[in-house]
């Protein structure tokens, strides 16, 4: 059935997977929109049925719009395993050029309005049939597509097809849904893929199903849930593993879907299935058949935003009459945020984020059934934002958290933008005036939870009522009065409870009741402080109000840097400003610091050609330009100097350790040197202030290493201490790198080189430069590794791929021997890894040996001591041969960063584990 796929395919030169055993007999049937750049871009639509890939390539790819016929050519059939597949064909391979996982999901054929996406066998057999008779209808469930749209054979040719979207609620003529370029699976684009950055080897289906996650058990479903609740966090916070979604201000809502039976529960479990009769109605119309969803029921004021008072409005409501109307009047959407239960499974035990990645596949959004999307961004960012639009403030929940019953757990945290919680009645007080008939406050009070539950009086509230809740609730306070007090402590039935006659006397009642309310503060005796009443809560048992005591933030969560580009920009034009004031010496104030500057008309680059000669003050201006985009690489990386006190034609010298007084602005660390048999300071280059000192010192080079002491994100793992012998820098954070790194350094010389010299720069030489990182680059792709490239500011260039922080530099030196071996193997004439200088001779010298501990290269932007006064730039892959290193130099690399931008700004977001390519096993915790 394969036998043409793999006529085409030389497995040993293509990535593509070749055909496997893998076979699915369970679960819905899976679809895949590849979208392939190759002789021309295209999208290949995949329908998994008869144990393969069914395959159409779409040239101008899906559209939203009925009216639009997108012609679909049928191609030979791929094995199940492609459905992974994203990277790079070869060129000259068949279909050679960028790949990636547009979009993918489950289907069912859907001809007549029928079904099968819980009968794998019969729509297998639906669609076999559907492609003899060349007409195949199918509703998909993507990340991108939904509904329902037909294939129909022409009759023009044998493989040419049209792709259709059916009319129905997610036909949109006007959106065009080839906008959103990214992968479903790793994010990337195919601009991504161009420039370097590629996706790890994906060896699970982009359509995930229920008994596919881990920890899901196969039971019977669950007759009652009771939820998982957040506790409260005093402050916003960012760290790793978690996410940040809005909190509604709504009531609590368990759905349960049985067939075409669904019913909501509360959080106390009580039935509310009637009350919301059109979310029941679109629960109802989920293609999942039996599934358990957890989520929030809200109304949303005239801006859009939650009301708890408007919800408040239908809560109480039983005569099918009035929940008509209200449904007309006020209606409320199911905003759905977890999913707890699915064919067959229960997965509670599941980590949050596959429930979730399961819930965003089995979830179709409707009118009234949406899913809850994480704000974006960090912890504080998202809190922000949350209420900038007026929400009541933030869910943080860690992403490997199970789903923990009934318990309010660390995992959850809720951050509140306004003090807000649920409070028991206790009693009323009567009113005056216009209040006479109803009530003037409510007496309140919360649970200790100690061994006699003791219901706690925290104050009155008498604020936040209209007409129409005063008089419902007298109603119902009046059904129950009692003559005994509810609260522990003595209250005067005569005399308000703070001592004062201003409101007439108090009447008990049943502490039955609860109010959600909210307030400025508590005081110190435990009272509200300017509370003011929201409704009240018919999903929260009497007996769980508690006071909500905020606890700290997770101890894993990181200080959030909240300086920005634009505050960095700032600085920098004041800087800027006063270096070009024509002072040979001055003080320089940066961020509340003073540089002395001495020498700044003292020469560092000699004058070439038309060009003036280099001064300290052109390096200082430089280093001012370019610091919002140099700093974020050399953060928390140890670095050596290379100082040039009287330029670069004069005697230079190395600086690892320092030991005078560093400015008190310098951050610096402590580290063993089995060199010196001692610990010695290095300073770290973490701000402004003292990359202009570096300036100062005529320090042209910078000189970073490629492991940091900071632990975020994948190094929490790893000791943080480096100095006191070699054992302990062995262990730490330091000797595991974020990168490999490639020297590539040509040694073809020029012809006009001195005796013994090194070769100079010249454009044959660079060129092959170009041509063996592309190979590299080849190789890297073939494994799946992000690869990024930059000039060396010199005569090479410098590849970096990013890595997680698994292996320690010499298990990273290994793999990057491994690569060039294999470079070597296959250019022989081009490449060498001769150590000895005159066998390099006519060729490009790989160095694999740069991947060592306290070894460095010139860091990305970095000024090096040629006569051009060129710089280290990155670049993008597909500009490599068109540019050459003396293009960037410290009088131009600004404006080209101010037009591009920095090309590496995300390069630690692309990181790999490279435990495949080493051929280990790592269980590394993360």
């Amino acid at each position: 059935m394969l036998e043409k796929y793999k006529k085409k395919r030389d497995f040993q030169l293509t990535p593509e997977p070749p055909p496997g055993d893998r076979l699915d007999d369970r679960g819905p049937l899976t679809f895949v929109i590849q979208k392939h750049d190759a002789s021309r871009l295209h999208y290949d639509f995949r329908l998994e049925f008869d144990g393969v890939l069914k395959s159409w390539p779409v040239p101008k790819g899906p559209s939203l719009d009925p009216s639009e016929k997108r012609l679909a050519v049928m191609v030979e059939d791929h094995p199940l395993e492609y459905a992974t597949f994203e990277g790079v064909i070869p060129k000259g391979e068949y279909g050679g050029g960028q790949v990636i996982v547009w979009d993918a999901g489950i289907y069912s054929p859907d001809e007549g309005g029928v079904l099968s996406f819980h009968d794998r066998a019969d729509a297998d057999r639906r669609m076999q049939e559907g492609l003899a008779k060349g007409k195949l209808s199918i509703l998909l469930k993507g990340h991108k597509l939904f509904g329902s749209w037909t294939l129909v054979k022409t009759s023009r040719a044998e493989s040419e097809w049209l792709l259709i979207k059916h009319r129905d609620r997610f036909a949109d003529p006007s959106r065009d849904i080839l906008e959103e370029n990214a992968s479903v699976i790793s994010g990337l684009t195919i601009a991504d893929i161009k420039a370097g950055r590629l996706p790890d080897k994906a060896d699970t289906s982009p359509s995930l199903r229920p008994r596919d996650l881990p920890g899901a058990l196969e039971v019977p479903m669950p007759r009652t849930i009771d939820p998982m609740q957040a506790a409260l966090t005093d402050r916003p916070f960012s760290a790793e593993g978690w996410i940040y979604e809005p909190k509604l201000d709504g009531v609590r809502a368990i759905a349960f879907k049985d067939g075409e039976t669904v019913r909501l529960s509360s959080r106390r479990g009580i039935d509310s299935t009637h009350q919301y009769p059109l979310v029941v109605d679109e629960v109802a119309r989920q293609p999942e058949s039996r599934m358990i969803l957890d989520g929030e029921i809200v109304a949303a004021d005239a801006n859009g935003i939650p009301s708890f008072q408007l919800l408040q409005q239908r809560l109480g409501l039983q005569r099918d009459a009035d929940i008509r109307k209200a449904e007309s009047q006020i209606p409320v959407a199911y905003y759905v945020f977890d999913l707890l239960y699915a064919d067959g499974y229960d997965l509670r035990g599941a980590p949050l984020s596959e429930r979730r990645r399961l819930l965003e596949q089995i979830l179709v959004p409707m009118e009234r059934t949406i899913l809850v999307e994480p704000i974006p961004g960090n912890g504080e960012d998202a809190f922000d934002a949350a209420k900038q639009i007026g929400l009541e403030g933030l869910i943080a929940k860690q992403m490997d958290s199970s789903y923990e019953m009934g318990k309010r757990s660390g995992k959850w945290r809720k951050i509140k933008a306004t003090h807000e919680q649920e409070f028991v009645i206790g009693g009323f007080t009567s009113g005056e005036g216009g209040r006479a008939d109803t009530f003037g406050s409510l007496l309140l009070g919360h649970y200790t939870g100690d061994d006699q539950d003791r219901l706690i009086y925290v104050g009155n509230v008498g604020t936040g009522f209209d007409d129409r809740t005063l008089r419902a609730m007298r109603d119902r306070l009046d059904t129950r009065r009692t003559e005994e007090p509810p609260f522990a402590e003595p209250l005067t039935r005569n005399r308000t409870p703070f001592g004062r006659s201003r409101e007439g006397p108090i009447t008990w009642v049943k502490p039955e009741l609860v109010a959600q309310v909210r307030f400025v503060q508590w005081t110190d005796d435990g009272h509200l402080r300017a509370p003011s009443f929201l409704g009240l809560r018919e999903d929260k048992a009497p007996a769980e109000v508690r006071r909500e005591d905020p606890i700290p933030p997770p101890v894993t969560s990181a200080p959030t840097i909240r300086a920005t580009n634009d505050d960095l920009r700032s600085e920098v034009g004041a800087v800027v400003e006063e270096l070009e004031a024509k002072k040979d010496k001055m003080l320089l104030e940066v961020a509340g610091q003073t540089i002395s500057l001495t020498n700044l008309d003292k020469p560092l680059w000699p004058a070439l050609g038309d060009r003036r000669a280099l001064t300290k003050r052109d390096l200082l201006l430089y280093l001012a330009r370019v610091s919002p985009f140099i700093l974020p690489h050399m953060r928390d990386r140890p670095i050596t100097l290379t100082r040039y006190p009287n330029g670069i034609d004069s005697p230079h010298f190395y600086q690892k350790h320092w030991e005078s007084k560093l400015p008190d602005f310098v951050e610096r660390v402590n580290i063993y040197s089995g060199h010196n048999d001692a610990d010695g300071e290095y300073i770290l280059c973490n701000n402004l202030s003292t990359l202009l000192w570096l300036g100062q010192l005529a320090d042209i080079e910078l000189h970073t290493w490629y492991s940091r002491v900071s632990p975020d994100p994948d190094a929490h793992h790893l000791p943080d201490t480096y100095a006191g012998s070699e054992e302990r820098i062995d262990a730490s954070r330091l000797s595991y790198p974020d990168f490999m790194v490639f020297d590539l350094d040509p040694y073809i010389y020029s012809g006009d080189e001195a005796a013994g010299a090194e070769p100079e720069l010249n454009r044959k030489a660079f060129l092959k430069t170009c041509d063996v990182a592309l190979w590299v680059k080849d190789v890297l792709d073939s494994l799946s590794l992000s690869s990024f490239v930059k000039t060396t500011g010199k005569t090479g260039l410098h590849i970096y791929v990013p890595i997680l922080r698994q292996f320690d530099y010499a298990a990273v030196r290994s793999a990057c021997e491994t690569i060039g071996r294999f470079v070597m193997q296959a250019h022989p004439r081009d490449v060498t890894m001769e150590w000895s200088v005159p066998k390099r001779a006519g060729k490009i010298f790989y160095d694999h040996n740069q991947n060592v501990r306290g070894k460095t290269l010139a860091s990305i932007y970095s000024p090096r001591p040629s006569p051009e006064a060129a710089v280290s730039m990155p670049l993008n892959w597909d500009e490599l041969k068109n540019v050459y290193p003396t293009d960037f130099t410290i009088l131009t690399a600004a404006e080209r960063l101010e037009a591009v931008g920095d090309l590496w700004k995300d390069i630690l977001e692309h990181k790999h584990d490279l435990a495949g390519l080493l051929g280990v096993a790592d269980d590394t915790p993360a």
